[in-house]
């Protein structure tokens, strides 16, 4: 009798929302434990009916028997990385343009060599093509440019041509400044022009 009346207190002192959903988390439960005998076998809607109420009712937690609330939470985390990780299979960007454009482009660019990508766009506007300067940069043909000489074949080059130029000053212990001045060629290492002066003029 007393804890009849127990159970009748507890259910007065409980707003309806409440009881509500907790008659549902136990109902919900009981037909969970219903289906095995030694161990509950979760399916895959019971957890999203348990990641969907811990969103909706505070007190899901004291109502939880069949797993621990930390389970329901893995739940929720697993249904929150598999939702991002099949939204991240589309393919990202816009979509492409027809081939018919994209020949069109290869086209234009490889019979008018000066055209850049402000020309040939407001040629395809002229066509009724709206395409961007960024997706024609992206399809033209580029002419290969021949490859650059290393810095070492530079030097080795031009060697014969290139000097090096100095300007320095030297003081002395009698407190005097020489101004030197020296040109040096770098293919044999000879000095072209060389000068000191305690005069330089400016």
């Amino acid at each position: 009798m007393l804890d009849l009346l127990k159970i009748i207190l507890y259910v007065i002192s409980r707003d309806q929302s409440t009881i509500i959903a907790e008659n549902i988390a136990l109902r919900h439960q009981i037909s969970v434990l219903k289906r095995t005998v030694k161990r509950p076998k979760i399916k895959k809607h019971d957890r999203i009916f348990w990641v969907l109420l811990s969103k909706l009712w505070n007190g899901w937690k004291k109502s939880l028997l069949i797993v621990q609330p930390e389970t329901v939470i893995k739940w929720h985390k697993l249904g929150f990385k598999l939702y991002w990780k099949l939204k991240s299979r589309r393919k990202p960007g816009r979509p492409t343009i027809d081939y018919k454009i994209i020949s069109l482009i290869h086209r234009m660019s490889r019979e008018n060599s000066t055209w850049g990508t402000p020309h040939i766009r407001s040629e395809l506007l002229l066509l009724g093509y709206d395409i961007s300067e960024p997706t024609i940069a992206k399809y033209m043909i580029k002419e290969r440019k021949p490859p650059s000489q290393t810095w070492k074949t530079f030097l080795k080059n031009h060697m014969h041509n290139t000097v090096a130029i100095d300007f320095f000053t030297i003081p002395t212990a009698t407190f005097q400044i020489y101004y030197i001045f020296l040109v040096l060629r770098h293919s044999d290492r000879n000095f072209l022009h060389f000068n000191i002066t305690m005069n330089p003029v400016p």
